[in-house]
């Protein structure tokens, strides 16, 4: 239901994604195996998610290539630590140097200042940043890793208003008990973290990877003669929570 392509990382721009708006105030500029989005608030832009080390470049050039100035990013939320997500971070910060960094407060935070960047604003749960127009809120969902948090907020478009969202930590690789970076009781925190994500309003459904909501195929119908934005789809998170809850369940069920 929601593939994945083999990858290489040592052959980032296999992966490369062509920077495009999904609404006329919010961009993808990562790449396939590295989301990252950007958010112009309207007084300043916000950086959903660093990517990894090798892809820096590609997340710079979105933010040029539509028409921006990095000197203008205000944050970089970081969903969770891990690398595909933060690596990038302080080679950003070389170039969006007013930016500030932020990431939730179990465990991650201290992960992430070991290696990729300094947080300067933790966050828990119902924590909000107001920027803009657009006050963006964190709640946590654990289970992909401890700290992981999803991001939810209303955006305006064309006089539309859209309830977006993303999970913040969907995939189910690192709660393997062969995983270093597993813990003990994971699964079941991930478990509580969907039926906690299923009362958020999503209509928007950003993807935490490409392949969470196909953010690679819809890209290609913004063109499609019915007019409707691709990415609006008032059950699709809800899909995706299912299919992830079925994923875990039966890796409770296999023992694994």
């Amino acid at each position: 239901m929601y593939p994945r392509r083999t990858l290489d990382k040592t052959k980032p721009w296999e992966y490369f994604i062509e920077p495009f708006k999904i609404l006329d105030n919010l961009a993808f500029i990562g790449m396939y195996h590295s989301s990252s989005h950007l958010v112009d608030t309207g007084d300043g832009l916000v950086i959903i998610d660093a990517g990894y080390y090798v892809t820096a470049y590609a997340t710079l050039n979105g933010i040029y290539a539509l028409g921006y100035n990095p000197k203008d990013v205000k944050y970089i939320f970081l969903t969770h630590w891990h690398k595909d997500h933060t690596e990038a971070t302080n080679q950003l910060l070389n170039v969006c140097t007013n930016a500030k960094v932020v990431i939730g407060v179990r465990d991650d935070v201290e992960v992430v200042k070991r290696g990729y960047a300094k947080p300067d604003i933790v966050v828990k749960d119902g924590d909000t940043i107001k920027l803009g127009d657009i006050t963006f809120r964190f709640v946590e969902t654990p289970g992909h890793t401890i700290g992981t948090v999803s991001i939810f907020f209303d955006i305006k478009d064309n006089g539309k208003v859209y309830h977006a969202g993303m999970f913040g930590g969907a995939g189910p690789g690192a709660m393997l008990k062969e995983d270093p970076t597993y813990y003990e009781g994971c699964k079941q925190e991930y478990l509580n973290s969907i039926e906690k994500l299923r009362k958020e309003k999503v209509d928007l459904f950003i993807g935490n990877h490409c392949w969470n909501n196909n953010t690679d195929e819809r890209c290609k119908h913004f063109n499609d003669k019915n007019g409707v934005n691709p990415f609006y789809d008032e059950k699709e998170f809800y899909k995706f929570l299912d299919f992830c809850e079925k994923r875990v369940l039966k890796m409770i069920d296999d023992g694994v």
